[in-house]
C-alpha cells in the first residue's frame, strides 16, 4: 500500500454468531478429537470483530478517503445483516467468513478501495485477508478448522 498522496480509513464492527465445526469425512469421534468443543452437536458461539481498512487518494473536495457513515452502512449491509446472531453452519471457518466479507464488500465499495479485512474470532484467533492472500492466523488447531 503506497502512502504517497493517499489516505486510509479503518472501521471496526462486531457481531455474535454460532457454528459447529464438523468434517463429513471424519467420524463423530474423530471430529471430537480434532476439534474439541467446536464439534459440539449443538454448536458454540463467538463474538467476532471485523476491522476493514480502505485506501485511496483523499478526495480534495471532501477532504476524506470515504465518508465513515457510508463505510459503516456498507459494513452493516455486508457483515451485520447476514451474520449477527445467526448460525453459520455453512463454510464456517473464519477463513471462509473473511473471504465472504471481502467478496461482498468488493461489490459495494468503489473499485480498488478495499485494502484488507481483519476478522477476530477471539482475541487470539485473528485472520487478515487481502484479496487472494491469507496473511495470518494466530492459532490454528488443524489445517482445515480452528477454534479456541
Amino acid at each position: 500500500m503506497s502512502e504517497a498522496g493517499g489516505g486510509a480509513s479503518v472501521l471496526r464492527i462486531s457481531f455474535s454468531a454460532s457454528r459447529r465445526l464438523h468434517s463429513k469425512f471424519l467420524s463423530n469421534e474423530e471430529n471430537l478429537k480434532l476439534l474439541g468443543k467446536c464439534s459440539n452437536p449443538n454448536g458454540h458461539g463467538h463474538n467476532y470483530k471485523v476491522v476493514v481498512t480502505i485506501h485511496r487518494e483523499i478526495d480534495p473536495a471532501k477532504g476524506m478517503v470515504m465518508n465513515l457513515a457510508d463505510l459503516k452502512k456498507y459494513m452493516e449491509e455486508v457483515i451485520m445483516q447476514p451474520f449477527d446472531h445467526e448460525n453459520l453452519n455453512m463454510d464456517v471457518t473464519t477463513e471462509n467468513v473473511a473471504v465472504y466479507i471481502w467478496d461482498n464488500l468488493q461489490k459495494v465499495f468503489p473499485v480498488g478501495v478495499l485494502y484488507k479485512a481483519k476478522v477476530y474470532e477471539t482475541d487470539n484467533n485473528i485472520l487478515v485477508y487481502k484479496g487472494e492472500s491469507l496473511l495470518g492466523v494466530s492459532i490454528i488447531q488443524s489445517p482445515i478448522f480452528f477454534c479456541v
